[in-house]
């Protein structure tokens, strides 16, 4: 153990590793005999593996029985640490990776970081980037602003809608929002759908982002400042290849991460210059569009086995996928825990609800808009896998969407009466 501890010393460490290091180093001393107690089998060479291998041992094999209570804290402390070690040095990583290493490094985060959940998000959001704010039903706005309610039908949502930047936290935005999506959708449309974003057309989204928030303080004793994180999950699910979504906590991180100087969480210059900057540094950012898949398939009919077609077009929708929302997804560079994909709201919602079915909950639900049942509805009834007389029990299943059930329990409903 003592010479994994100290094995960094021997490393060739960036200046945010060394500090990374430095900083565990503290929490060595109050929990050195019971790190000496574990045996060491792995000794990386490398500072990301030596964080992951130590967070490993803290969390596996360190036996809890023999900390005394005031060992906990500095165990928790040296465990976060390692994780900002962790994330700063795949992060280093990121920086000089070619497209086919970024491709296969996300590739390979699917289960720990949900990726095919977080795609789905993304696929859907793309379906209804074309449509305003104001036009969108209230879920839906939600989804694309990043705040997750019981409202989000599991069956249609099969997506935690907080992935990459959650807003919930956010309130006055949130007032904002409901009360004038329009204002936020006039901002939204100094970004391009499609083709290069430049400063002019951030520098044009900001300024009318700030505006809002300016004209909803201008008569209150103190203003309220416009939230960075917030507009970054608006440019994000706009345009995900070209914007980071924030957080206050993935802020430091990032920086450190990225060699860049640390901004406030109100600082809109230095999002686009350094962060969004440096991004577009990257070789992996600036690789060229994967092939249409129609040509991939084309070439695929000339195969006599159909399985290698198959998968070569999933391959390639994969790639494709991965690069159209190539920027959004170096959140997948970040620490994730074990459980991270396990607490996903999607997840969370749609097992407590089978759960409550389960024991004939009578809790009260919580009933929709017409509106909002209705294009849950029409969602569903698209699906192939619903027999042709579920088209006219529509209303019927609507009415029960409105009354507070799920899509899926009132479709069960009309399938367990109509066979």
């Amino acid at each position: 153990m003592k010479k994994l501890l100290s094995s960094p010393v021997q490393m060739s460490l960036s200046t945010a590793e060394n500090q990374v290091y430095q900083n565990a180093l503290k929490y060595f001393t109050p929990l050195s005999l019971n790190l000496m107690a574990v045996k060491v089998s792995q000794r990386p060479d490398n500072f990301l593996s030596w964080c992951g291998e130590l967070i490993r041992l803290c969390r596996e094999d360190l036996n809890m029985d023999l900390l005394d209570e005031e060992q906990f804290l500095p165990l928790k402390k040296l465990q976060e640490i390692l994780e900002v070690g962790f994330s700063i040095s795949q992060f280093k990583m990121a920086r000089i990776a070619s497209w086919p290493i970024f491709v296969g490094f996300i590739e390979q985060q699917n289960k720990i970081h949900a990726l095919d959940e977080r795609l789905r998000l993304l696929s859907y959001l793309d379906e209804i980037r074309q449509q305003p704010l104001a036009g969108l039903i209230e879920e839906d706005r939600l989804a694309f602003a990043g705040k997750h309610t019981t409202n989000h039908d599991y069956s249609i949502y099969n997506f935690d809608v907080e992935w990459f930047a959650a807003t919930k936290g956010a309130k006055v935005f949130h007032t904002l929002l409901a009360k004038s999506p329009e204002k936020f959708d006039s901002a939204l449309a100094h970004i391009p759908l499609t083709g290069e974003v430049n400063h002019d057309d951030y520098e044009n989204f900001v300024n009318d982002f700030q505006q809002i928030f300016k004209e909803y303080t201008q008569d209150k004793a103190q203003g309220e400042k416009p939230p960075l994180a917030a507009a970054t999950r608006l440019l994000a699910m706009r345009r995900p290849d070209q914007f980071i979504a924030l957080n206050n906590n993935k802020i430091d991180i990032l920086c450190q991460g990225l060699s860049i100087a640390k901004f406030k969480n109100t600082d809109f210059s230095s999002y686009w210059h350094d962060l969004i900057g440096t991004l577009r540094t990257f070789p992996w950012w600036h690789h060229a569009k994967p092939e249409a898949n129609a040509q991939i398939a084309a070439e695929n009919e000339k195969s006599d086995s159909t399985d290698t077609s198959e998968m070569a077009n999933s391959e390639v929708n994969y790639e494709l996928a991965i690069w159209n929302n190539r920027a959004v997804l170096i959140d997948l560079f970040l620490f994730a825990d074990v459980d991270l994909a396990e607490n996903s709201n999607f997840i969370r919602l749609r097992d407590k609800i089978r759960n409550k079915a389960l024991t004939k909950s009578k809790a009260t639900p919580k009933k929709r808009s017409k509106e909002s049942a209705e294009v849950l509805v029409d969602r569903a009834l698209t699906s192939d896998d619903l027999p042709e007389y579920m088209q006219g029990k529509r209303d019927s299943i609507v009415i029960q969407v409105k009354n507070g059930k799920s899509v899926e329990q009132a479709i069960g409903l009309m399938r367990a009466i109509f066979g």
